[in-house]
Formats: structure tokens, sequence, C-alpha cells
């Protein structure tokens, strides 16, 4: 009970949240509310002209033709007047329906642009792209299906409820006894289809995920022939969707079905009992073209009952969907920048960090009273073996994540007072793990600097050792390469990646594993480009080859969070610690 009722709430919010975006096109909504009227109206109005066409058919030879010529003209009259507004209200319709849906996906791309990396990390990429396009997707058709056949379905059974009441009360009453049981039975499918319809969107998200995963990654299927494996697990998803999506047509479908049993009753009964009154009063108490229009209003006043059922299921599928949305939506943001956050300009590249504290979940300790200070222009290693927490120095530095406690300064400043754009525009990164976009090579290099001329790219390219691939390539430095570089090598995009840095020349650079895919004779090429590059600029170079740091001014040996060494190469290796145990592994013989 408590869990049906929390689900009635939450149905209830997620339909609220709905109409917030709606409200927006209040004028439109007005305007095809008024059509749908118009609408109803006219099609109420031909049943009585018909029915005064019947009655002016009295017995062979007396027939009141022109009557029933005005009569017809009316009638094509009504009907015209019906079609240009069914036209304009669906164009309203259609309007509001995607103006609402690209209002929502922009808000959910806008909420992905600014969540913490914290909530990506944790989440499958495939489930968020499933919500961002195929939920927002089923969302807009059950959406579109509420306001092309909802308005109009309500109002034509409330009009012909009304032209019923003031044509015959007795039989009037007769279907507005019947109707409840078509109330009932579209309640009692309706609250089963919802759970269903959301069991069914979290599966396909799900779904979407292994497929988006195993796209990204069907080199290291085959590498180790798990064909077999991710095959079998994608049939147990794929199993699991078909029963959930079998369950929610299944209820949906009983909709229609049951609907037009119930209106078949309401017809039958129209139909009997006005036969009985006209029987009865000789036509005086009700003649048989108004009984004839009765007829029609009943079928007319049924017929919303099916649509609207339909409308109903499709509906609940839709709310489910939204609410997926919505959640994303309302994921709490990443910590804004401070009220007074300045910029940070002209960085002199003093970095300090004191007693810092992190970890990414709470019953596990990593960066444990970090403390660092590095002087304009240093350069610092951070070595250690996998897990001790190397890269999260670099995720806080960036302020991809904020530090549990302590304090981590620029220039004196504490980062949490400077804006973050500001603060990452002052460094230049380059990960072992390579991002390119789909575009020209031109407009990947200009990333970080899109008013760059193309001198300035190709002069970029040469210091990153990437302009003789680059021109090699079909159009050059206007080659269209696909999502994450299409058939370049891991080397080559990571070449990439080196000269859009190369372009920038921040005042600041980090290196994680920048030339891990480099082969050794370009990475001693790159290594010099390095050096000059990094004259005058604090950079921190994360590394397991040690050979690439020896040049470093100051090295932090890192181990479980923690500095456990800081030196020179020369100072480390005669400690003979940790640092070189490290190095032995990598040079021994």
């Amino acid at each position: 009970m408590a869990e049906n009722k929390q689900k009635r709430v939450g149905q209830m919010e997620t339909i609220r949240k709905v109409l917030h975006y709606i409200k927006r096109y209040w004028l439109l909504v007005g305007l095809s509310l008024v059509l749908a009227a118009v609408i109803v109206a006219l099609t109420l109005y031909v049943p009585i002209l018909t029915g005064n066409a019947v009655d002016l058919i009295v017995d062979r030879g007396r027939v009141d033709m022109p009557g029933i010529l005005d009569i017809m003209v009316k009638i094509a009259v009504a009907m015209l007047l019906t079609a240009v507004a069914q036209w304009v209200m669906n164009t309203a319709n259609n309007y509001i329906t995607y103006h609402v849906i690209q209002d929502i996906r922009q808000d959910a791309f806008h909420k992905l642009e600014n969540l913490p990396l914290r909530y990506l990390d944790a989440r499958s990429y495939g489930d968020i792209v499933s919500r961002v396009i195929a939920d927002v997707d089923t969302f807009a058709d059950g959406l579109l299906m509420g306001f092309t056949q909802l308005f109009t379905g309500v109002l034509t059974i409330f009009g012909t409820l009304f032209f019923m009441l003031i044509t015959n009360v007795p039989i009037a009453l007769v279907v507005i006894c019947i109707t409840p049981v078509s109330f009932l039975v579209a309640k009692f499918i309706a609250t089963r289809t919802y759970r269903m319809f959301k069991e069914q969107s979290e599966t396909r998200g799900e779904q979407t995920a292994l497929v988006e995963e195993m796209v990204g990654n069907q080199k290291i299927v085959k590498t180790f022939s798990r064909e077999e494996a991710v095959t079998e697990q994608f049939r147990e998803i794929n199993g699991r969707l078909e029963k959930c999506s079998l369950k929610a047509i299944f209820y949906s479908s009983l909709t229609n079905p049951c609907t037009r049993f119930v209106n078949s009753l309401v017809y039958a009964g129209v139909g009997i009992f006005g036969a009985l009154v006209v029987i009865k009063t000789r036509g005086i108490g009700l003649s048989v073209g108004r009984l004839s229009c009765f007829l029609s209003y009943a079928n007319q006043y049924t017929k919303p009952f099916n649509e609207i059922s339909g409308v109903i299921t499709e509906l609940q599928n839709a709310i489910a969907c939204a609410a997926r949305i919505f959640e994303l939506i309302e994921e709490e943001a990443q910590v804004p920048d401070a009220a007074g956050a300045k910029a940070l300009t002209d960085a002199r590249g003093n970095v300090e960090l004191e007693h810092v504290y992190f970890q990414y979940v709470p019953d596990k300790k990593l960066i444990q009273d970090f403390n660092l200070c590095v002087q304009p222009g240093q350069r610092v290693a951070i070595v250690g073996p996998t897990g001790c927490g190397k890269t999260t120095v670099i995720n806080l530095l960036m302020r991809f994540y904020d530090v549990d406690s302590g304090s981590i300064r620029v220039d004196g400043r504490d980062i949490r007072d400077l804006t973050r754009g500001s603060l990452r525009t002052s460094y230049g990164m380059v990960l072992q793990e390579t991002w390119l976009r789909a575009g020209t090579i031109l407009d990947n290099i200009r990333m970080g600097k899109p008013q760059a001329t193309e001198e300035e790219v190709v002069t970029a390219a040469k210091a990153a050792h990437a302009h003789s691939f680059i021109k090699r390539l079909p159009e050059g430095y206007h080659t269209v390469i696909t999502e994450d570089g299409g058939s370049l090598s891991q080397g080559q995009k990571q070449l990439l990646c080196i000269a859009r840095v190369m372009l920038c020349l921040p005042p600041m650079l980090i290196l994680d594993e920048a030339t891990s895919s480099i082969d050794t004779r370009t990475e001693i090429r790159i290594q010099k480009a390095f050096a000059r590059m990094m004259e005058g600029r604090t950079s921190f170079i994360v590394a397991h080859r040690l050979s690439t740091i020896r040049e470093a001014d100051i090295i932090l040996v890192m181990k479980d969070g923690n500095i456990i060494e800081q030196g020179n190469h020369e100072s480390l290796l005669a400690q003979g610690g940790f640092y070189r145990e490290l190095y032995n592994s990598q040079f021994a013989g």
C-alpha cells in the first residue's frame, strides 16, 4: 500500500515537472484548447444536422429536398472548418511538444556539462545516453499523443453528454450509468502499466550501456575471445527486456478491447432503450431523426474512451521515461564557483598543497596529509605503483574533485577562490587516454585555441612531431576524422593531443603518461620538444617509465596516497629506498 502511494506521488511529481516545461508555451496551449473546443462543437453539430435531414424524409414522395440540400451545405461548411481547425491545432501541438523536448534535452545536456566527475565515474555512459536520447524520444511520443487526443477526447465526452441530456434525459442517464465501467477498466490497467514501462526503460538503458561498451572495446573482446561470453550477457539482458516489454504491452493492449466492450454496451443500451421510446411514443417523444442523432452521439461519446485509454497507456510509458530524465536533470551539480571567485590571470606557477586529505569513497582512505610546495618553473615528476594516487593528485590540481580538507593554492590563492575555467585554462594537459572529436585535424588541434591561424597550428604540429604524418593524410590538416580518431594509430592520436597543448602554451603543464603510446625514437624527439616547452613553466609529470623523468627538478615518490620520498634523480638513487627499487626493476641488467 505504501509502495503504491509512493508510486502515485512520484507520478504526480513527474507530471508537475512536465507541466513546468509546458507552461512556457501557455498561449499555444490555450489556442490548442480553444481549437479543440471548436472541433468538438462542429463535430457534435453535424449529427444534429443529420438528424434534421432524416426527419425531412417523411415518406415516399414526401421528401423536402430544398431543406436537405440546405442542411448538406451546412454539413460541408462545418466539415471544412473542422479540417482547418484540426490542422492548426496539430501544428500548435507539434510546436509545443518538440519545443518542450528541446528544452528538456538542453537542460539534460547542460546538467551533464555541470555534473561532478564523481557522478560520471560511478555510472554507465550508455545508461546516461539512453536517458537523453531514447527516453526523451519515448516521452515525446506520449506527450504528442496526449496533446493530440486527450484534449479533444475529454471535450467530446462532456460535449456529447450535454447534447444527449438536452435531447433526451432518460437515455442520457443510461449512458451515464454505464460510463464509470470504462473509467474503472482504464484505471485498473494504468496502475499496472507504469511500473512495467519503468522497468522496460531501465532495462533498455542497461542494454544500451552494454552495446556502447562493446562497440567501443571490440578489439579487446576479440583479443581475449570473449565474443561468446559477451553475446550471452547481451542475450540475458535482451531476454529480460523481452519479458518486461511483453508484460507492459500485454497489459496496455487489454485497454482497447476492454473499453470497446464497455462502449458496445453503451451503444446497445442507447439503441434498445431509444427504439422502445420511439415505438411507445410513436415518434412524438423521440423522432427517428433524433434517435439517429442520439446513436451518433453515443458512438462519438464512446470513441474518446478508446483513444483516452490508449493515451493513458502511452502516457504511463512517457511518464516513466520522463522520471528517468528528471532524475538526471535534478542531480546535484558540481559546487559552483564561490560568489567572489576571481579569474586566474598571468599565473606564475607557484603551487602549494597543504595538509590535503582526499578519498573517493568514505571507507577507503587515499590521500592523507599531502604537502607539497612547487616554485615557478620547476618540473615535478610523480612516480609510484599503480593506485598510489598519482592521477588523483592531478584531478585535485585541476579541481575535477575538491579536497576533503586542507588546501591547494596557486600563486598564493586557494583554488576554491578561483573560477574553474581560468584555473583549467592555465594548465596544459596531455593524458594517457587520448580524446579527439569528429571533425578535421585542424579543428582538433585548435580545440584549446579556436582563434589560432593555420600557420600557428602547423608550427605546433611540427613541434609535436605530428606534421609529417598529417601531411600524408588524404586532405592534410583538413582531413576529417571520425569520433576518437577513427583509423589513426594510438600514437598518432596522442601526437595530436600533444600538438593541441603546444598550440596553447599555458603557464603550467600536466603530462600524465603523455608519451606512453609513442615509439622510442619519436619519444626522444617529443621529450626534447617538451623540454623546450617546459622552460619557465611549472610542470607536473606523471610517469611509469622512469627514464622520462630523470631531468625533473623534484621527483615525488608516492605510495598509498603519501609522499614517502622526495628529491632529484641522483639523490633518490643514493638514498637506496623505494625509488631505487622501482628504477632497478626497470633497468636492472
